[in-house]
């Protein structure tokens, strides 16, 4: 697209800043309101499952490729989501009509997630994926952020219906920035033409079939299954963790917050510059090594000798170097996708990526329960190593992609 650098890298922000707002507000908001009107804590949980459509949504994101162009179903999505938060504040807690508001809203966000996807990928240079991948990160936490721990402090002062009135009149203003940037409507540029309408079966099968022709594809499925997955799981256990080393919850806030939060967004800005300079091969190399060794840090921290303050230092690394390795991560599945099904393609990669997380999660608290923190840290440093072998042939898949262009 022939428009400015700085100004994709806006662009950038602006959609991933409206990403991560329902994302923060579905896991960091509505378990804390929930609770504070009695809800039933297994009806809480039930929050998990309808996030099954950040997962789901590769089902239908070949719709967004074939149909229309990617701000026709970014601002729909994006009054959807608006209108749901809203809504939210006229039936009963308990009212199947509150989960019904709660599953829409969860399907606009995708929806939403697939187009901003497709239109970040259709825009940028291969060169720009680095650096878009560290404003991404940066733009989507702080929307998360924002629509979390933000929102839920912001009640204690606006009351819970002037914080949702006020997360809902953002989404809403969103989706009028979307409408009135110009380069938000640029039409999309093909190399193939669209699969027919009376042949709406291509548009689900061509993605996967244009995905199955690359050179090695299924070390490179392994490769998206397992680059994040000592990361996951010691993520899964870092809170737990905080509990029982003593930290208290302001302690606890701060290191997920306003630590957390500002060295993960330190650490995907400079990742998304290295990678930008030294390319994806030396960004995943370097960048996911840091990555893996951070999980050092945790096992260190979690040594009963060591005063529970080497947590702070142990967490800010983590921290920052999962903002490292996730920028690496995120160009090179940018890169990975064919701009003709960008948004097809990306949901399915992303779609591994989240599967990983989620088993993750259910691994590790078997895992930190038989074996203690400090050994079942290391050994999420072990399970980080595995993915650096398979390298080899990635540089391989690159070097295919960049022969198509």
């Amino acid at each position: 697209m022939n428009f400015s650098h700085r100004l994709k890298m806006f662009l950038v922000c602006v959609l991933y800043f409206a990403e991560g707002v329902p994302y923060g507000f579905v896991y960091g908001t509505l378990a804390i309101y929930f609770r504070t009107l009695g809800v039933d804590l297994r009806e809480i949980g039930v929050l998990s499952l309808v996030g099954l459509a950040w997962t789901l949504k590769v089902l239908w994101s070949p719709l967004v490729d074939r149909f229309g162009n990617r701000y026709q179903w970014i601002i729909p999505s994006q009054i959807v989501i608006a209108a749901a938060i809203f809504g939210l504040l006229y039936v009963e807690s308990s009212h199947a009509l509150t989960w019904f508001l709660i599953v829409i809203m969860c399907l606009a966000s995708a929806t939403q997630d697939i187009a901003i996807d497709a239109y970040t990928i259709d825009i940028l240079n291969q060169d720009e994926f680095g650096m878009a991948s560290g404003y991404r990160t940066g733009a989507y936490r702080v929307g998360m952020l924002a629509a979390g721990g933000g929102l839920v402090a912001a009640s204690e002062f606006l009351g819970w219906n002037g914080s949702f009135v006020a997360i809902a009149v953002v989404m809403f203003a969103m989706a009028i920035v979307v409408f009135i940037i110009p380069q938000f409507k640029l039409p999309r540029i093909h190399t193939h033409e669209p699969a027919p309408l009376s042949r709406m079966w291509l548009a689900f099968v061509e993605p996967v079939r244009d995905v199955m022709r690359m050179p090695h594809i299924w070390l490179a499925i392994l490769f998206i299954l397992t680059f994040k997955l000592g990361d996951a799981l010691m993520a899964s256990m870092i809170s737990p963790f905080w509990v029982d080393k003593g930290l208290t919850r302001v302690e606890m806030g701060f290191l997920s917050t306003a630590s957390g939060m500002g060295m993960t967004i330190l650490g995907a800005m400079i990742g998304g510059w290295f990678t930008s300079r030294y390319g994806f091969m030396k960004g995943l190399v370097v960048l996911g090594g840091f990555q893996a060794i951070s999980n050092l840090g945790y096992a260190a921290a979690a040594m009963n000798d060591i005063t529970k303050y080497a947590v702070y230092g142990a967490s800010a690394f983590e921290s920052f170097s999962s903002g490292l390795g996730s920028s690496a991560f995120m160009a090179f599945l940018m890169r990975l996708t064919n701009k003709d099904y960008s948004a097809s393609q990306y949901a399915i990669f992303s779609a591994l990526f989240g599967f990983t997380r989620s088993i993750a999660g259910f691994i590790g608290g078997f895992g930190a329960s038989k074996m203690g923190y400090a050994p079942f840290f290391a050994y999420t440093f072990i399970m980080a190593l595995p993915a650096f072998a398979l390298l080899p042939w990635i540089k391989k898949i690159l070097a295919f992609r960049d022969a198509e262009e």
